[in-house]
């Protein structure tokens, strides 16, 4: 399996496959009765009247003359690419992949959160509440990092994370779940909001519906944007997917030289006689020792393997050796296309060759910017507007998490403390809000009129 083959085949009719009972096999590319996904244009729109669809995807094949993706309404829509090569190819198979992966994963599980409640959202803190306490213990079998972590990982390897929360009675939230990827199918419905969601273990299918006015669902879809699907988010392992199958292949290519010896490819000659004669082979001849090259010395598997040769055949090099061509130089370049599809730092996966930043902390300040705190704030604000109404009682709260208490962004606020000391422009209050502090009283003034207020303390 090659994991860029998967990428090739998302464009075609038959990227993606639906069995005949409408259940999902990995293991067989069947094509749905509609050829998912379907692929239309102008010419086509005769030839597919019989397929139902909304006003809104007439309206959406017609804004565009090149192709339209339509999917039936009501029916599942099958994800462009498999997951299951994303998970064994890209996590389970490269070592950066999975690194980099479980760094970000781990970075966001790590932090504290923080609920605050009251008429501006942040005029008390929660110290004891069940959402916080649902959060920290969401089931019986994860704690509260491990099921973030799940939930991060998933949304790395496939671009889709799935949450669904348990109500007994129809009300209070006493469980969350993280959901398989692979597992859950988008029921499409009118007007680019889902019918529901299709949750399938083993012969078991289970539907959760989703409100057609609110969007309210038992289950909370996190998703990485995709410019092709509305339905699905773009794994980041699809633009490391020639990256990953290149680093993979170099892996592969280096323990078969280690295994049989680094012998560099070449031609077979047939010797002609001492007279000119011969130095051609019968066809027979041909096909049998082309096969013969083909079955046992062509492929990663069989690199470096000697050759057998019979009478009248010579072996002539032709090929340069792995040091000629930067063998090397090329797997660390694909293992920093890796990186950098994961938005994390080589140097914090130990890549040589790569100096942006001058020392690690730097580049450690550089991943929480710009991929785990983007990351933290979509998360924060998805779980809030899915989870806060149904645990918070009426009240209004805010869920956010603790930035004072992570490590990595500790020169940033000594450089911002520094700032606003220096800052005599300032109020009192102006400086609070600036570090996240909440308001007090009496501190709409500069600090030199405080100061001078209590006596020049």
């Amino acid at each position: 399996m090659v994991v860029h083959a998967q990428k090739q085949a998302r464009g075609s009719n038959a990227s993606s496959q639906k069995s005949n009972n409408n259940s999902y096999q990995s293991g067989e590319k069947k094509i749905s009765k509609f050829g998912w996904p379907i692929r239309r244009n102008k010419r086509d729109k005769a030839k597919s009247s019989n397929i139902k669809n909304s006003g809104f995807y007439d309206e959406l094949r017609s804004a565009t003359s090149v192709q339209t993706w339509v999917h039936p309404i009501g029916k599942a829509v099958w994800m462009p690419r498999e997951y299951a090569p994303f998970a064994d190819e890209g996590y389970s198979k490269n070592v950066i992949a999975y690194r980099a992966i479980s760094l970000v994963a781990q970075s966001v599980a790590s932090v504290s959160w923080c609920l605050h409640a009251g008429v501006s959202g942040y005029e008390k803190e929660c110290i004891d509440h069940p959402f916080l306490r649902l959060l920290n213990q969401p089931n019986p079998r994860q704690d509260g990092a491990s099921f973030l972590e799940s939930v991060i990982a998933y949304r790395m390897i496939s671009g889709n994370a799935y949450m669904l929360s348990v109500r007994p009675d129809g009300k209070n939230v006493t469980e969350l779940y993280c959901l398989r990827p692979d597992c859950v199918k988008v029921i499409a419905g009118a007007g680019g909001m889902p019918q529901g969601y299709e949750y399938t273990v083993g012969k078991q299918v289970q539907r959760f519906a989703v409100d057609p006015v609110s969007g309210k669902s038992n289950v909370l879809h996190l998703k990485n944007f995709h410019p092709l699907n509305e339905w699905y988010g773009m794994s980041p392992m699809e633009a490391a997917a020639y990256s990953i199958d290149q680093h993979n292949q170099a892996g592969k290519w280096n323990q078969a030289l280690l295994q049989n010896g680094a012998k560099p490819s070449g031609a077979l000659v047939v010797k002609s006689a001492k007279d000119g004669s011969g130095g051609t082979l019968s066809d027979e001849q041909f096909t049998r020792i082309r096969q013969q090259v083909d079955e046992q010395y062509s492929g990663a598997a069989n690199a470096g393997r000697p050759i057998l040769l019979e009478g009248g055949l010579d072996w002539k090099e032709m090929s340069l050796s792995p040091r000629d061509m930067d063998f090397l130089d090329a797997k660390h370049s694909s293992a920093r296309d890796i990186a950098l599809a994961f938005g994390v730092p080589p140097q914090m996966l130990g890549i040589p060759g790569d100096n942006t930043y001058s020392n690690l902390a730097e580049a450690r300040l550089a991943l929480w910017e710009q991929t785990i705190l983007p990351m933290l704030d979509q998360l924060s604000g998805a779980i809030s507007q899915w989870l806060l109404p149904m645990v918070g009682g009426g009240e209004r709260l805010v869920l956010s998490y603790d930035r004072d208490a992570i490590s990595a962004l500790a020169p940033r606020r000594e450089a911002l403390w520094s700032r606003l000391e220096q800052s005599d422009f300032l109020t009192v209050n102006e400086k609070r809000r600036a570090v996240g502090l909440v308001p007090i009283n009496g501190g709409d003034v500069l600090v030199g009129d405080m100061r001078q207020a209590r006596g020049g303390k």
